[in-house]
């Protein structure tokens, strides 16, 4: 009798290939900067209070708090995109929405910009739009998936909003092209 789900002979059968992954390559360098901005705040106002003369450890404490939460401010989510699903990682976990099941894209306008997705499975996740103007690979995945749900006939809100963030992203890249070839 021939044996199926031998553990010996799962060794030998190669993993299958990797799915491409997009990620948010200016993640690293938006972190530096917020932890700077934290640490140049921090340093300021150990700096003055010092120099006035009223610097105790409570007011030391105030002010570590007062970066600590400049810095969970700033901190920017990192954003992963592979066939099917984005995802984005923040200090306080990480969120998968499903983009080839998408429901609805929407645009929040206000002080900070964000896309709002939503998937079949009643997942949502925010994103900055400019994380898809700065990431071509990270916006292709999206464009092509966001495709595929709206085959699927599950994205019933949210094309003017994809529209608008092509648009942005097509002016955007005309603009760096113009730059680059010196006829701004």
């Amino acid at each position: 009798m021939e044996r199926r789900n031998d553990p010996c002979e799962a060794d030998e059968v190669p993993p299958p290939p990797a799915a491409e992954v997009a990620h948010d390559l200016l993640w690293a360098r938006d972190l530096r900067s917020s932890i700077r901005c934290a640490g140049v705040l921090l340093a300021l106002l150990l700096l003055i209070d010092r120099a006035a003369g009223t610097l105790t450890d409570l007011r030391a404490l105030l002010w570590v708090t007062l970066a600590a939460l400049l810095f969970l401010v700033l901190c920017p989510t990192r954003v992963a995109a592979g066939e099917g699903w984005l995802s984005t990682r923040g200090l306080f976990g990480t969120r998968r929405v499903r983009t080839d099941h998408l429901v609805s894209v929407r645009c929040l306008d206000g002080v900070g910009r964000r896309l709002v997705l939503r998937d079949t499975f009643g997942t949502r996740v925010e994103i900055d739009p400019r994380v898809l103007v700065d990431n071509p690979a990270l916006w292709h995945r999206l464009d092509e998936d966001t495709r595929v749900s709206a085959l699927r006939g599950s994205l019933t809100c949210g094309a003017t909003a994809l529209r608008r963030v092509s648009e942005r992203i097509d002016r955007e890249t005309a603009l760096t092209v113009f730059k680059v070839s010196g006829l701004d």
